[in-house]
């Protein structure tokens, strides 16, 4: 079963570790799946699980979706952050049923062409809806084998080259333990080797890990500045689109100046969220989810 150094520790860890999460179910569908990992990229586990199984309820399926206006994608988003997401899986849903019968494709080359899907949730979905063999490379993936493998404490702010073909050169060969194994060594980087406070004491595979044989060496690249939320165009557009979303019908222009006070920040999130294909200005003044 060991394709790679690491492989048997992290999946023995795996099998006593992992987190019950409904989209690993055996008889969770590939849109369980897709949809999971468009809502989980940038958002945690914690804050995903409630919207997953209510989208799952109301839309167990593309075609159902697909029925649907995007802006009930919107609202049904609610306060999940990176609404556009939203858009997306609508314009997912539309092309899935319209392209593809209904069924997520299982093809890795044909969930890259599908809206907003790009290289890292395609190769989520192949391995993990139809255990196919991809290297699959998020923020946590990339943070274990950063530490690992190259002995530094936090990945590149970027993507590398390099860090895909270490991804790929240690994705074990059987496509069934490939797809444990991707799951896994992302489980591990969201439970044990965290970016702030790494549970070394806990971790498989820390007396291979050349972080920390090397002393744990701090950080000496650019400056890991959190995100900040209040008094963004970021909190001023989530309050704008909550007005729209708890509205059954299109809100006139005061209801949605009364959220912010300071008048040109507001305009430019509103600008921002009707370019962004979020909100639709109306003939008579209003505005609305996108129809």
């Amino acid at each position: 079963m060991s394709d790679n150094p690491y492989s048997t520790a992290v999946l023995a860890w795996y099998e006593t570790n992992a987190r019950d999460l409904p989209w690993r179910s055996i008889d969770a569908s590939p849109w369980a799946v897709l949809v999971s990992e468009i809502m989980l990229q940038q958002t945690p586990v914690v804050r995903v699980l409630s919207a997953w199984q209510a989208w799952m309820e109301r839309w167990p399926t593309p075609a159902d979706l697909a029925k649907e206006a995007s802006g009930e994608a919107v609202r049904m988003w609610n306060r999940l952050g990176y609404p556009q997401r939203a858009l997306r899986l609508h314009a997912c849903a539309v092309a899935i049923t319209e392209e593809h019968g209904g069924e997520v494709p299982s093809d890795h080359a044909t969930l890259l062409a599908l809206p907003g899907v790009g290289s890292y949730t395609a190769a989520a979905v192949a391995s993990f809806a139809f255990g196919q063999r991809h290297a699959v490379l998020d923020t946590n993936v990339r943070r274990v084998l950063a530490r690992a493998e190259t002995g530094i404490e936090h990945p590149p702010k970027t993507q590398t080259k390099g860090e895909v073909a270490l991804a790929e050169s240690l994705v074990p060969e059987l496509p069934s333990v490939a797809a444990r194994w991707a799951v896994a060594v992302m489980e591990l980087g969201a439970l044990v080797c965290t970016a702030r406070s790494p549970k070394c004491a806990d971790c498989p595979i820390a007396d291979q890990c050349a972080w920390r044989l090397a002393g744990k060496p701090a950080h000496d690249g650019p400056p890991r500045r959190g995100q900040t939320y209040a008094g963004t165009d970021r909190q001023v557009r989530g309050r704008l689109l909550a007005v729209l979303r708890e509205a059954e019908h299109p809100v006139p222009k005061d209801a949605l100046d009364a959220v912010w006070d300071e008048r040109i920040q507001r305009e430019r999130a509103l600008d921002g969220l009707v370019s962004d294909g979020l909100v639709d200005p109306l003939e008579d003044g209003r505005y609305a989810l996108p129809g």
